[in-house]
């Protein structure tokens, strides 16, 4: 299954940015990274279908990284073939876009940066691919 994160915004040669690059080279999973302008744009149509989409959102809801896990799991193992992330600019979603989301998804009650966000998403997929490929990364810190 291709995760492909689409964000608003730019991250450029960033520390955010070297992090994301990090995490998303370190997936066993086909990753795609996409960078939409502030506003304006076309949000990409899946590559492949059948596809989720999963908008990233203070209203959304919260997962432990091991319902994340399970979720993309599911998924891939329903033979989804894309899953899409978007992460907003700093106003966040049309309501058209949210409703049209499979999941809204949360990091919490705080708001956070968008090039945090980012990375934060990126963390999280490679560590719902770990568990779900067996690799201790889940559990190597709660030692």
């Amino acid at each position: 299954m291709l995760l492909h994160i689409i964000a608003r915004g730019k991250i450029a040669r960033t520390p955010e940015g070297e992090l994301v690059d990090r995490y998303l080279k370190r997936i066993g999973w086909k990753v795609k990274h996409s960078e939409l302008p502030e506003t304006g744009g076309v949000v990409p149509a899946p590559k492949a279908t059948p596809a989720r989409t999963v908008v990233l959102d203070e209203t959304g809801k919260p997962l432990s990284s091991t319902a994340f896990a399970t979720l993309l799991g599911r998924w891939r193992d329903e033979g989804v073939r894309e899953t899409r992330f978007l992460i907003g600019a700093a106003d966040g979603h049309a309501p058209e876009v949210k409703a049209e989301a499979d999941l809204l998804y949360s990091f919490g009650a705080a708001t956070w940066p968008h090039l945090l966000c980012r990375a934060m998403l990126a963390e999280q997929l490679f560590r719902a691919t770990a568990i779900l490929a067996g690799h201790p990364y889940h559990r190597e810190g709660a030692r």
